[in-house]
């Protein structure tokens, strides 16, 4: 009886023990099998990390521009819109090293191609520019490159990129006057048309900065002129940037040449181009600013200018309370080269209202005016006006 009482006892006080140890062996299983899937998972640190180290970006404009044009027998009033989408990819693997790559797609070509004017009215990569790009049978694929930071002190960087490029990148920026999509968008007013900056091709950019000392040389490949000729480009800039009682200001001055593969007038020889530009851009205190841009070039190979006098102005929107508004005014006469143009004239005037931190509005109206040499065709002046809607992500 007691070894029986002993022995039911004993096994009441093991099977609780047991069935507590198999329930530790399960719970055991369970951390081990979620430590494995944790490990097959970037933690939240390692999602951080690749988060900073990676960016997206981009912007997409729509615009829509009615063209109103004289002098012309065979001028149309018409209007066309286009919308254009720049998608941006940048990966930094470290603090001195970028991977970037620009994308460009778009639907229709605004009133550019059946512009009866010489001069783009909307210097966008649109349509026909994102396809078939400098005759290299590449379509929507705009830069693709690799750059790498030396740092050498507190100010002083040197900068190499290789790879598919655009010289507007390096080359004539201008704080007021450089961006077709959030400032004017007429051609002579977004960069030199008489320098000749190619975009979208293998090549190669330095920049050294040295304080407010910048020197900038671009060397590029470029598959195909207007001639279909393969040509090299080279340009250098140096810019030097002041403060002053005014206001921040950057004064540049730019040369550019290319290979000889250019015909000449005649049709006879191979030349190459040459220009020189400056660009400069000046705060005149909190709510003025002001640019100009002037360049000047060769005529020994086929030119439609030969040189460019631009300028114009920028009216913040702190003067109405809304510091993320504008106001732009331009204009830019540019004098004929070698072929049948003797001047055009191009007179534009913005108001960009920044609808939020992604959204803006420009009301936008153009003045452009193209006197031919006698002889060689009519005289054609008119008005574009225009509506641009940007989301800058």
């Amino acid at each position: 009886m007691i070894v029986a009482i002993f022995g039911g006892n004993a096994w009441a006080d093991e099977a609780p023990t047991q069935k507590e140890i198999d329930q530790l062996k399960h719970r055991v299983e369970e951390l081990e099998k979620k430590k494995e899937e944790a490990s097959d998972s970037p933690s939240p640190g390692a999602l951080k990390s690749f988060a900073d180290k990676v960016t997206f970006g981009g912007i997409i404009a729509g615009a829509y521009q009615y063209e109103g044009v004289s002098g012309s027998q065979n001028a149309e009033d018409f209007g066309r819109g286009a919308l254009p989408l720049q998608p941006e990819l940048s990966i930094k693997p470290t603090e001195a090293d970028e991977v970037f790559l620009k994308f460009g797609f778009a639907a229709g070509n605004g009133v550019n191609t059946e512009n009866q004017f010489v001069l783009a009215p909307w210097a966008a990569d649109l349509e026909d520019n994102v396809k078939n790009i400098n005759g290299r049978n590449r379509d929507y694929l705009l830069t693709a490159w690799y750059k790498h930071t030396f740092q050498f002190g507190e100010g002083h960087t040197l900068g190499v990129t290789g790879g598919i490029i655009d010289a507007t990148d390096y080359l004539d920026e201008n704080r007021y006057a450089n961006d077709e999509y959030t400032q004017f968008m007429n051609e002579a007013l977004v960069n030199g048309p008489n320098v000749f900056l190619p975009s979208y091709d293998i090549g190669g950019a330095v920049v050294w900065e040295m304080g407010k000392l910048a020197i900038k040389g671009v060397i590029m490949q470029v598959g195909e002129n207007d001639e279909g000729n393969a040509y090299n480009f080279y340009g250098i800039q140096v810019g030097y940037t002041v403060e002053t009682f005014l206001g921040e200001g950057t004064y540049r001055v730019l040369f550019n040449a290319t290979s000889d593969d250019f015909n000449d007038p005649d049709g006879e020889n191979k030349e190459s181009l040459k220009g020189v530009l400056i660009s400069f851009d000046q705060s005149l205190g909190e709510i003025l600013g002001a640019w100009i841009r002037f360049g000047w070039s060769d005529d020994k190979a086929i030119d439609d200018f030969k040189d460019l006098y631009s300028g114009g102005i920028n009216i913040s929107g702190k003067l109405w309370g809304r510091e993320q508004d504008n106001i732009g005014i331009g204009y830019a006469r540019l004098s004929g080269g070698n072929q049948d143009i003797d001047q055009t004239q191009v007179a534009e005037g913005y108001v960009r209202f920044a609808l939020n931190e992604i959204f803006a509005l420009t009301l936008d109206v153009q003045y452009m005016d193209d006197g031919y040499k006698e002889g060689t065709g009519d005289d054609v002046d008119g008005w574009i006006a225009g509506m641009r809607l940007t989301a800058e992500f």
